[in-house]
């Protein structure tokens, strides 16, 4: 399962549960836009963790925060790739 796929699941997954109506998750799809908040969110960071092993947030030294759904995507590609790169890095 592609990064983009596994975002996307769970992000449905998690609207789901909350009986939330989606808009079409596309990649100039605002966040704050999603509806999802700030919670369902920080819930989808920890799932992605789980299932993907990864956290860019607290890997990276950069201070980011994605605005659109395409830059939590692209934002979440990039660790993969780093990790991928570098296959010493545990975490």
């Amino acid at each position: 399962m592609s990064v983009r796929s596994a975002i996307l699941s769970q992000i449905q997954d998690i609207a789901a549960h909350e009986k939330k109506t989606l808009p079409p998750l596309t990649d100039d799809l605002v966040l704050l836009d999603s509806g999802l908040d700030s919670l369902a969110i920080a819930i989808l960071v920890a799932r992605l963790e789980e299932t993907l092993g990864l956290d860019p947030f607290t890997d990276s030294d950069d201070i980011f925060y994605p605005v659109t759904l395409g830059d939590f995507i692209s934002f979440y590609e990039k660790d993969a790739k780093s990790r991928d790169l570098d296959p010493g890095h545990t975490g």
